[in-house]
């Protein structure tokens, strides 16, 4: 009897010595599973809604050779553009100079659609002056008469703005006189050195010929020529002064 007791409770320990090792492995495991970190949902899918464009410009009238601001904004959007100005930013602004009158339209696009704007802007036309060609006139007296200079700002050869309708007249006053030859002279302010001044004014005389040949004007009657700053129409030290100075003067041709 004394030996049947012995191995059964020898069995038993070992059977609580197995419930204990199995307990334990079991927690362990399950607390490795609640350590597992948990995967991050999957990102939303992109926005379906549809983009929404507006586009203004202020003024919407203005004057030959005036600029005008575009201003324009979007939502939901991932690419955007402007006929004539190509991509541009989601939201933001621009100056243009439109020719003539000129509708802007916009373009944007995003996952949900697409969504278009416009913008209208009136350009009113330089009125040209009635040319009167009294009988006792020369043609190289009407050609002094009629016929403006183009202006510059300092260390700039671009035709300015403001000079566009001068341009735009003396155009059309040489396509009504196809017979006049003249040169196109290169004008600087005293400022920097001869040969820069002397570059400078070459830039700026091609600048007002190639105006011209674009209005219409034929190139093989217009000469150029850069005196840089060697041939002031005023002598005296400041911007008044310089800006006589800074031109393309027509000269006729006999």
């Amino acid at each position: 009897m004394k030996h049947a007791t012995k191995i059964t409770t020898t069995t038993s320990i070992t059977m609580t010595r197995w419930t204990t090792l199995v307990f334990a492995l079991v927690t362990i495991l399950f607390l490795g599973a609640c350590a597992k970190k948990v995967a991050p949902p999957p990102p939303p899918p992109p926005s379906l809604t549809a983009p929404t464009a507006s586009l203004s410009a202020n003024p919407n009238t203005v004057d030959q050779g005036q600029s005008t601001t575009l201003t324009w904004q979007t939502t939901n959007a991932t690419d955007v553009s402007i006929d004539g100005l190509g991509p541009v930013d989601l939201s933001g602004s621009r100056k243009v100079t439109p020719a003539d009158s000129t509708t802007y339209h916009l373009v944007a696009k995003g996952a949900g659609g697409t969504q278009e704007a416009t913008a209208r802007v009136t350009v009113n036309l330089a009125q040209a002056q009635p040319v009167t060609e009294a009988a006792n006139l020369t043609e190289q007296e009407l050609f002094a008469q009629n016929v403006k200079d183009i202006f510059f700002d300092y260390d700039q050869y671009d035709i300015r703005a403001a000079d566009q309708g001068s341009l735009q007249a003396d155009a059309q006053f040489l396509q009504q006189h196809p017979n006049i030859h003249f040169t196109i002279e290169g004008h600087c302010d005293e400022r920097g050195s001869t040969e820069y001044n002397l570059a400078l004014g070459t830039n700026r005389a091609d600048a007002v010929k190639n105006a011209l040949i674009q209005a219409g004007v034929s190139g093989d009657r217009i000469k150029t020529f850069s005196y840089g700053k060697e041939k002031p129409f005023c002598t005296q030290s400041n911007e008044s002064c310089w800006q006589q100075n800074r031109r393309g003067h027509f000269v006729y041709e006999k």
